[in-house]
């Protein structure tokens, strides 16, 4: 008569057990589906975008996440000399720039997190020995039972948790448009500051070389015995001062550069050169094109409005607590020297507390509603403020430099030519010819500020709208 083999139960449960963990294994791996091969590119992704006339990128807006994040940190990058135009300024700022690539990255953890949102519990795996008689020896027992079990969302749920990590993906995108205007717009600001600086150099050494001029026909005179040496004294105080503008100078063109390595992710004093001049903007289009386009472009009221529904989504996810998810776990039952049996067992929460629930996560959910509501009404009033202060201050700026170009500095260089030829032929004193120097001085020193104002206020008003500026028709302005 044959013998029944009776197992032990370790080794019955051990055989279980590798086969549920390679069963488990088995289902991870084919889950872990390989990404599609990214498409062929012809430049590297932090290569400097082409060269454009808008100062802000209007493919800035979210689009589809770059495969690689590189930060150059070579020592050739830091040391080469640089020759920018003011777009090229810009484009190397917007790839190179240290804040963008953290702004990136957080990009990346937002996107992560739409992936966990959206993603299924674990399954759980259960092993037990039941009865034994030593607690340090399992085969002491006298039956063991092995498990499973998983849980299942409630059916919306999980497409609720996905739009609610969707909103904050899509405002992690419009964060990082909104950080590259900025960047763009402080580039072209530090970019036109270095012109300014170097238009002022251009002016303060036609300004010597009048004043070693000056010292010239005062030396002459005072030889001719026709002018005091007081006259000589002054003209040679007026040569120094211009060399001291002349090294007052030199800083400003010095920290003008670093500020634009500073934009570029350089250091500070890596050479730099523009290759442009300070020139007079175009004119601007009406405001009310500018407002309504900040109205439909700027990256703030978008966020907004992304986020609003977010909190829409999470507030239905909320008010679904009502709903609970289903804990479903199947049990093997072994005890020894019986047939096994099977266990199944459906376990749900019961929202017996409800108002804890309605008062808390649903009534903070509907607040948070509220709360963007008011944000966005607010945000729409502020964006339309900087649109009017930004077009006001353009617009004076540049009536301000065209009205210098066109009338003041050319009556304060006839100004100077005058009394110069006067001084010549023993006309007028050195009085006169100093006070015509330095109106003329004052005046070309008003121009290019008044030049740098106006293309700063270009810049600033082309980030209130958060868009490229739409090109003014000819008499608009």
């Amino acid at each position: 008569m044959p013998h029944n083999v009776v197992e032990s139960p370790v080794l019955e449960n051990t055989r279980l057990y590798l086969f549920l963990a390679l069963a488990a294994w088995a289902a991870g791996a084919a889950a872990q589906v390989p990404p599609a091969p990214a498409a062929p590119q012809t430049a590297s992704p932090t290569a400097p975008a082409p060269a454009a006339t808008a100062l802000i990128d209007s493919s800035a807006a979210p689009q589809a996440r770059p495969n690689t994040i590189v930060i150059p940190t070579g020592a050739s990058r830091e040391t080469r000399l640089l020759r920018l135009s003011r777009q090229e300024s810009i484009d190397e700022a917007l790839a190179r720039n240290p804040a963008l690539a953290a702004a990136r990255a957080q990009v990346e953890e937002a996107r992560a997190q739409v992936v966990s949102a959206a993603a299924f519990a674990d399954p759980t795996l259960m092993l037990d020995v039941a009865g034994q008689t030593n607690a340090f020896k399992p085969t002491s027992g006298g039956g063991s039972d092995q498990g499973v079990g998983v849980t299942l969302p409630f059916p919306g749920k999980t497409g609720l948790r996905r739009a609610v990590a969707t909103a904050g993906l899509r405002g992690a995108e419009f964060n990082l448009a909104q950080l590259r205007q900025q960047i763009a717009s402080q580039a072209a600001q530090a970019y036109d500051a270095i012109l300014v600086a170097l238009r002022h150099r251009q002016d303060l050494q036609e300004n010597r070389q009048l004043a070693a001029d000056f010292v010239d026909k005062t030396q002459a005179r005072f030889l001719a015995g026709t002018v005091a040496r007081v006259d000589v004294v002054k003209a040679r105080t007026d040569l120094s001062q211009a060399d001291n503008d002349l090294i007052a100078n030199e800083g400003a063109i010095a920290t003008a550069r670093a500020s634009l390595n500073r934009i570029l992710g350089r250091m500070g004093g890596a050479p730099i050169e523009t290759t442009e001049a300070l020139e007079v903007p175009a004119a601007l289009a009406p405001v009310e094109l500018l407002q309504e386009t900040a109205a439909n472009s700027r990256p703030e009221i978008q966020s907004l409005v992304a986020q609003l529904q977010g909190a829409r989504a999470a507030t239905r996810l909320a008010s679904e607590f009502w709903a609970p998810d289903f804990n479903l776990s199947l049990t093997r039952n072994a005890p020894n020297g019986t047939p096994s049996t099977y266990t199944s067992a459906v376990t749900i929460g019961v929202p017996l507390f409800f108002w804890q629930h309605q008062r808390g996560d649903l009534a903070n959910a509907r607040h948070r509603e509220e709360e963007l509501t008011a944000n966005i009404a607010d945000i729409r009033s502020q964006v339309s403020l900087d649109v009017q202060t930004a077009f006001t201050a353009a617009s004076t700026a540049l009536r301000q430099a065209i009205f210098i170009r066109d009338q003041l500095l050319p009556e304060a260089r006839e100004v100077y030519r005058v009394a110069s030829v006067s001084y010549g032929l023993g006309g007028s004193s050195a009085l006169d010819l100093l006070d015509a120097k330095r109106t003329l001085l004052s005046a070309e020193s008003q121009y290019v500020d008044a030049l740098g104002a106006a293309n700063d206020a270009l810049a600033a008003l082309e980030l209130a709208i958060g868009a490229p500026l739409p090109r003014a028709t000819p008499g608009e302005h």
